[in-house]
């Protein structure tokens, strides 16, 4: 009983998903009520039916500065709203297996995909609603779909993925092969892409290798910014979409062991995207109906699934990108997700042509939305604190070049013009509260050009930006070539990643399960709680497997909420185990630094985490003020005892375990 919906300020539908029982709930609900013989109303129109009150209500409320951000109704369905700029998420949970935590998070992982698909677009409320709600219905539908997609897929990495569970990347343990990969990304695919004539333009600045979830090896060109691990997870998620993982169908046969070397192993051909199903994603999917006569836009959905995308199209990726004048949030780049074998995938990102245009465009963005919260605060009057007089002569040079390389400007000029004659005219208003409207207009024009720019077809000159079908074609190859011998291997082990055997019996006794995460790289470390047909844990695959796989969800869970609270330490006894999670600083050398208190967080905060609000990041900001000159970093250790071994010795196993699990000998990648 789930749904999840994008609505406009005017109660419109921009995006809905919801599971097959929330469907039916519906259909009860408003069909009933239909004249006979007139049928079903269509299914979107029944939604928007429903949510509009509650949108109309959480509008009034939010203009009276009184507005609310959840509320559960008599039949304990949860309801969690949150307004991004002009768009309202309302997610639900009628079926109890989400809490309001659980909703906000999802809020927030679906407006990080949809930043990540359409970029400073998202800044503007109008704009974005041209882009989730396209005249075009099988445009419109099949955006949907690909958005409807990509939520199930988080939401399915998110039950069964460790990582997707601490959101953090996690790598597979083999030094000698990494490094071999490293290598030869750098050395020979990274430069023959880069050199050939066949790239349209385009500059790979990221190329890393995914068996399943977990990277195998990563490089970065040398002008390249670093991918900070809310957009490397964000990937993640898009690479899972587009080639789902199913481990029973993708892993080799069960005579195939953990180990360096292989026997026995078969090349099973890898089945075509036409034979090959998608796995459903936590239950039944989403448009199927049992009633022939309930069919409306599905219908259209199902024809759409007919037409899958040409794998040799790249997808338009907007990613944080950080240079030496600042952060740069949203650039445009490509992706480029090709498929080794199942399971084993290589990613390419690329630098878009013409991008220095999306930092320009950002810059003027962020001044005039700069100038307007000052105005909004009454700081007006003086420009001391924003320098506009220098954005003007900038905006100026920046209008003739988007006119020399044929972008469509007009409209940017026009208001362009309007702003300086209030603000810099002596006959003018000058820098007061009605140049605020006027802040507004600017930042949606600069989006637009954006737009235009970026999520048209072709660039500002109409030349195709993409690598050629060859180029990829023999990239795909050559990784092929390098990784033969070791796919079937890489295959188990991302199953079995790190054991509990690594960690022996005398060392720490009890030691049951533990996650290890260091905040500053987004990376973490964990044995395997993979429970499958075909592959199981060294719990098993029986109830102990699956209790411990619960009651660490459930841990994780707890401990943010106390991280929320300011507590950066929690050990609680649950039956016969015992749970202890620490969060702590250390400096580049290893050297543990004093505590601190941790900022308290209000209840209707962002999600902790990395892949939609990097809390972390804020967190290490906050801590390394009083570090000045120092590299400050942030690790977590959850683990799980046996509840008979003694709470002192429970401890110093948590001090050796987090030392011995950063050991360069032992994890040099990390």
């Amino acid at each position: 009983m789930k749904c999840l919906l994008i609505a406009s300020e005017s109660a419109e539908m921009l995006f809905y998903w919801t599971d097959l029982e929330f469907q039916q709930n519906i259909q009860k609900q408003y069909g009933a009520s239909q004249e006979e013989g007139h049928g079903f109303p269509a299914f979107e129109d029944s939604i928007s039916t429903l949510f509009a009150p509650i949108i109309i209500s959480f509008s009034t409320m939010v203009t009276e500065a009184d507005s609310y951000t959840s509320f559960t109704t008599e039949n304990n369905h949860i309801y969690v709203l949150h307004q991004f700029d002009e768009c309202l998420y309302i997610a639900v949970n009628g079926d109890g297996e989400e809490k309001e935590e659980d909703l906000r998070r999802k809020i927030y992982v679906m407006n990080k995909m949809i930043e990540v698909l359409f970029g400073m677009v998202t800044l503007s409320g109008n704009l974005l609603r041209k882009e989730l709600r396209a005249r075009d219905t099988e445009q419109r539908l099949r955006l949907w779909k690909h958005l409807q997609s990509l939520l199930e897929t988080y939401s399915h990495l998110r039950e069964n993925d460790q990582s997707f569970l601490v959101e953090a990347v996690e790598r597979l343990i083999h030094p000698t092969l990494c490094e071999q990969c490293i290598e030869f990304l750098e050395r020979r695919l990274v430069q023959q892409i880069n050199s050939s004539v066949e790239r349209g333009g385009e500059e790979v600045l990221h190329a890393f290798i995914l068996v399943h979830t977990k990277l195998l090896a990563f490089y970065s060109s040398r002008n390249a910014s670093i991918l900070s691990a809310s957009d490397l997870l964000a990937l993640i998620i898009m690479a899972q979409n587009m080639y789902p993982s199913n481990v029973d169908v993708d892993d080799p046969s069960p005579e195939v062991q953990s180990g360096d070397s292989l026997s026995n192993s078969t090349d099973k051909p890898s089945p075509t995207d036409k034979d090959s199903k998608k796995p459903v994603r936590g239950g039944t999917p989403v448009f199927e109906f049992v009633d022939p006569d309930i069919q409306m836009a599905e219908d259209s959905l199902s024809t759409l699934e007919g037409y899958p995308p040409d794998p040799a199209t790249p997808h338009k990726v907007f990613l944080e990108v950080s240079q030496k004048d600042g952060l740069y949030p949203m650039m445009p780049h490509s992706m480029y997700c090709l498929k080794l074998w199942p399971g084993i995938t290589l990613v390419l990102l690329t630098k878009f042509p013409h991008s220095g245009v999306a930092m320009s465009v950002y810059t003027f963005w962020e001044a005039f939305a700069k100038l307007e919260k000052r105005l909004n605060e009454g700081q007006g009057g003086s420009t001391r604190g924003q320098p506009m007089h220098e954005v003007r002569s900038k905006l100026d040079k920046f209008l003739k070049t988007l006119a020399l390389n044929g972008i469509q400007s007009s409209q940017l000029q026009n208001v362009w013009t309007e702003f300086k004659n209030r603000a810099f005219s002596r006959g003018g208003p000058g820098f007061s509260r009605d140049l605020i409207p006027w802040c507004k207009n600017m930042k949606t024009q600069l989006c637009g050009i954006y737009r235009q720019c970026f999520l048209s077809d072709s660039g500002p000159d109409d030349t195709p930006r993409r690598l050629s079908p060859g180029l990829q074609e023999r990239a795909q190859t050559m990784v092929q070539e390098q990784l033969m011998d070791w796919k079937d291997f890489l295959l188990v082990k991302s199953k079995r990643n790190i054991t509990m055997v690594s960690y022996p019996l005398s060392d720490f006794p009890g030691l049951v399960h533990f996650i290890c995460v260091d905040r500053s790289s987004g990376q973490m470390i964990a044995p395997s709680l993979s429970i499958t047909e075909r592959t199981t844990s060294e719990l098993g695959k029986g109830p102990v497997a699956q209790y411990i796989k619960n009651k660490m969800w459930s841990l994780v869970s707890t401990t943010r909420h106390y991280l929320q609270k300011g507590y950066s330490t929690l050990t609680l006894r649950d039956g016969d185990f015992y749970f202890c999670y620490f969060l702590w600083f250390e400096n580049e050398t290893g050297f543990k630094l004093e505590a601190k208190d941790i900022p308290i967080m209000p209840d209707d905060f962002a999600p902790i985490g990395m892949l939609a609000q990097n809390y972390y990041r804020k967190l290490l900001r906050y801590y390394s003020k009083n570090h000045p000159g120092e590299t400050v970093k942030c690790y977590e250790l959850l683990t799980v005892h046996l509840g008979v071994i003694p709470t002192e010795i429970i401890l110093q196993h948590c001090r050796q375990l987090a030392s011995k699990l950063w050991e360069p000998s032992r994890n040099p990648l990390l």
